[in-house]
């Protein structure tokens, strides 16, 4: 059956990232962090600062833990930060002054623009778990559980391991493996007998890194070569192209 989803045989397990995979988020996200970062960046510099840019999402933060991302981004532009505690305000010139500013921003954005899934990967994840393979969602994200059920996908999955889990458990989250390899676990699957389905770079090293049995690239913004580079197996623009090429 494995086959007929595009996947190896010895496949059990699917594991789905959440933002850009499974829903719409990741331009949210992405906007999130852009306007976070230039206001700080001109409260820093003044006009003539260097705006936060597609690339500077892409390789410092998207996939990232929110405090991690921030502080990727910052050390790329040789910026260090006091890291603050997670009840900072959003106005606090801190590691988790500016993640929490991130998360309002998001949370706005999402009120006021709500949340969409890809109709392709809903359709594919129901034909996974038609297969009878056990299934997943890994997200760094503490937004996760609300935007599945904001989108009705919260039963695709049996298993969450998001921001939350991944702070209970104190799992290191991507480009680590740790999360994707504890929701194979969870699954009662060896890592070798996972999927892992990223849009991502992080997502991508995750899945090298922990070694598992295959890694699916989702390219929704041209990026293909580089998702190819960081790991991926196979790089498709929406997981219903893996049905119809099986």
């Amino acid at each position: 059956m494995t086959e007929q989803l595009g996947l190896p045989k010895e496949i059990l397990a699917c594991l789905f990232d959440l933002d850009g995979v499974i829903t719409k988020t990741a331009v949210v996200h992405a906007a999130a962090w852009q306007q976070t970062f230039d206001e700080f960046l001109h409260r820093r510099d003044g006009e003539g600062f260097r705006p936060f840019t597609d690339a500077d999402y892409n390789d410092h933060v998207d996939g990232r833990p929110r405090a991690d991302g921030v502080r990727a981004f910052l050390a790329s532009r040789g910026i260090e930060l006091p890291e603050g505690s997670p009840d900072d305000p959003p106005d606090s010139p801190t590691v988790q002054g500016l993640g929490n500013r991130k998360n309002n921003l998001l949370l706005e954005m999402i009120r006021s623009g709500g949340v969409e899934a890809y109709d392709g990967t809903l359709r594919y994840v129901e034909a996974v778990r038609a297969s009878g393979l056990r299934t997943a969602v890994v997200s760094s994200s503490t937004n996760c559980r609300d935007i599945l059920r904001a989108v009705g996908a919260e039963s695709l999955f049996e298993v969450r391991i998001d921001g939350v889990v991944a702070a209970e458990r104190r799992l290191p989250g991507k480009p680590k493996p740790d999360t994707f390899l504890a929701a194979a676990r969870d699954l009662g699957a060896d890592a070798s007998q996972a999927a892992v389905f990223e849009d991502a770079l992080a997502g991508m090293d995750a899945g090298r890194s922990g070694h598992f049995g295959y890694v699916v690239g989702v390219d929704r913004v041209g990026q293909g070569a580089a998702l190819r580079a960081h790991g991926a197996d196979i790089v498709v623009r929406d997981l219903a192209e893996l049905g119809e090429s099986a």
